[in-house]
């Protein structure tokens, strides 16, 4: 069927850039997602068969299990699991996305952003803290349960409490401006923690009188906690991707994911397929005592920053992230540059200082990134074969599932 291309991408880049996500509510994911249920642990990537999770994804989505109570140990959830009693799903077809190995059980609070322009909801699940062991790096034990306790039943709520009371926090002011204080709002939300912080201040003041311990406690967790923002950043980038879902003729991604089989895209004018490729590449800073052979792939769609702009998109932005990640300021500016390659435009919003604050690279078109060779690069943090973060590197997407996208976008809508 003949199609204007040129306009469909247009409608879609449009709808990202004019996105208004705010933070209205921090709940359990039982009582805001739809479809959420007790017996339902959703992850990272495509939904499968249980029995196709393998390594430390498969360890996390036991661990959830666990977590909730829905086994007394880890060969019964397994067993369950087989059976069905206990279901895993993915997060995207939930709404959600997942950091890492992502783990949603019914119980954990998660954010949840409305973008008030074209009325969709994201949502993503609580950060766990600064330690390098947790549960959505395929790692539990008494440590771990316990700080998913103490967030589920004394910081999570107040936070909400306080969102509450605020009538919801516009989040795209304090993204632009994190922006231009050296975030890149992925792998880099210190300034946007602090700001986010100084928002909810006031409103935790109203909620202090006689519970100045409990305040006290979400105050240090945020003081503590420089990515914290980041389950924020990707809730809001989930609510501005989907407005730009299921527009006719288009060929922009409106969703990457990485799981334990490899890597995968979503096509705006494709429905909620997922087109599937190997395992992206990586050059990575390990904490010491890892090697490149410790690193294990068990999930990621934090990468739905870099589908609207941000992370590696706004990579020149951050270039403190050489102390993390590594890299050269050059090299953060060359991959930057070649991002505006394979995209439909420059964000409105998000603006990279560096570049004379020209608008980020938005709406990755995956028959550009066919025709180009260029590919999406990627800001992560990594997770070990052993569990647990080992460190963060830059990744780059494989292009093979921007292929095959773009052939079953060629054969839907031809090739003009």
């Amino acid at each position: 069927m003949a199609i204007d291309r040129d306009a469909a991408n247009e409608i879609a880049f449009n709808r990202m850039c004019e996105a208004e996500p705010v933070l209205v509510d921090v709940r359990p994911a039982i009582e805001v997602i739809p479809g959420m249920s007790s017996d339902l642990i959703l992850t990272s990537g495509p939904q499968i068969p249980f029995d196709q999770y393998t390594g430390g994804q498969r360890k996390a989505v036991v661990y959830g299990a666990l977590y909730e109570g829905l086994a007394d140990d880890y060969e019964t959830a397994e067993a369950l699991f087989a059976k069905g009693e206990i279901r895993v799903g993915g997060c995207h077809d939930y709404g959600c996305v997942g950091s890492v190995a992502g783990i949603y059980t019914a119980s954990m609070p998660v954010f949840v952003v409305e973008n008030k322009k074209h009325g969709n909801t994201g949502f993503c699940n609580f950060y766990e803290g600064e330690s390098r062991k947790r549960l959505n790096y395929g790692f539990y034990d008494d440590d771990v349960r316990d700080q998913l306790r103490r967030i589920e039943t004394e910081i999570a709520p107040i936070i909400g409490e306080a969102v509450r009371q605020a009538g919801g926090i516009p989040l795209k002011p304090l993204m632009r401006r994190a922006l231009h204080m050296g975030d890149e709002l992925h792998s880099r939300n210190t300034a946007a923690t602090l700001l986010f912080g100084r928002e909810l201040f006031k409103h935790l003041l109203t909620l202090s009188e006689g519970r100045h311990r409990e305040i006290e406690q979400v105050l240090d967790f945020l003081s503590t906690s420089d990515y914290f923002f980041l389950r924020i950043s990707m809730a809001a980038s989930k609510a501005i991707a989907d407005a730009a879902r299921g527009v006719e003729g288009s060929s922009i991604v409106t969703a990457m994911t990485i799981y334990c089989g490899g890597y995968g895209v979503r096509v705006s004018g494709l429905g909620d397929e997922w087109f599937l490729g190997p395992f992206p590449t990586v050059q990575a800073r390990l904490f010491e005592g890892f090697t490149e052979n410790d690193i294990e792939w068990i999930g990621g769609e934090s990468l739905i920053t870099e589908t609207v702009g941000l992370g590696g998109f706004s990579q020149a932005a951050a270039f403190a992230l050489q102390s993390y990640q590594g890299g050269s300021p050059q090299a953060m500016i060359e991959n930057n540059e070649a991002m505006y390659q394979i995209v439909a435009g420059e964000n409105t919003d998000f603006k990279i200082p560096y570049f004379g604050y020209r608008g980020s690279p938005t709406a990755i078109d995956v028959l550009k990134v066919r025709n180009t060779g260029v590919t999406p690069v990627l800001d992560a943090g990594l997770a070990g074969r052993d569990g647990g973060q080992i460190g963060a590197g830059v990744v780059r997407a494989p292009v093979e599932c921007f292929q095959s996208a773009a052939e079953a976008f060629e054969r839907r809508y031809g090739s003009g």
